[in-house]
């Protein structure tokens, strides 16, 4: 396969969570294209397991989809922080729930056609009560759904967020 040559970038625009940038790149067969790339710094999404099998969800409204939306518990990095302690913080966050135990199941680029963002999936579990402030933008319900059920649920499309699905198909192999 040949490759694309870099020519040049621009940066659009600098936002809290991400930059927008512009790539100039040649491509293999000699014409300049460009592609329009969110700069992201990473992030994690969770899949927090309690004792009685249930995974603790969090609802919450998302205006670019116009609606509230389940979600599995997630959050970008401070920086260069860790993915293991962004995702111990951010379980802590949004759920109320310190993890006892986390393990990494796999990592993926969210939507690597426009975006830098790579997302770690921990599953978290030992689960106990240790929280932190939510932040300020954040408006979360917590809701807790058998392991079973919800795979069943992301399986017929009542799952609406590509990074619960990708998360749930990581853990899968716990939870069954």
């Amino acid at each position: 396969m040949s490759s694309f040559e870099f020519l040049r970038s621009e940066t659009l625009m600098k936002g809290r969570a991400f930059t927008i940038r512009r790539d100039y790149l040649k491509t293999p067969d000699g014409r300049e294209t460009k592609f329009e790339i969110v700069e992201h710094g990473g992030s994690v999404v969770i899949v927090p397991l309690d004792v009685d099998g249930n995974l603790l969800f969090v609802r919450q409204y998302r205006h670019a989809a116009g609606m509230d939306m389940l979600e599995l518990p997630a959050g970008t990095r401070d920086g260069d922080e860790p993915f293991e302690e962004c995702a111990a913080r951010e379980i802590r966050e949004e759920t109320g729930m310190e993890a006892g135990k986390l393990i990494h199941v796999g990592s993926f680029y969210l939507a690597p056609g426009y975006s830098t963002e790579y997302m770690g999936v921990f599953l978290a579990t030992d689960l106990k009560h240790n929280p932190l402030e939510a932040d300020d933008d954040e408006f979360l319900t917590v809701e807790k759904i058998p392991a079973a059920e919800a795979l069943k649920m992301a399986e017929h499309g009542e799952v609406l967020d590509a990074k619960s699905l990708a998360a749930l198909l990581m853990a899968r192999s716990y939870l069954e």
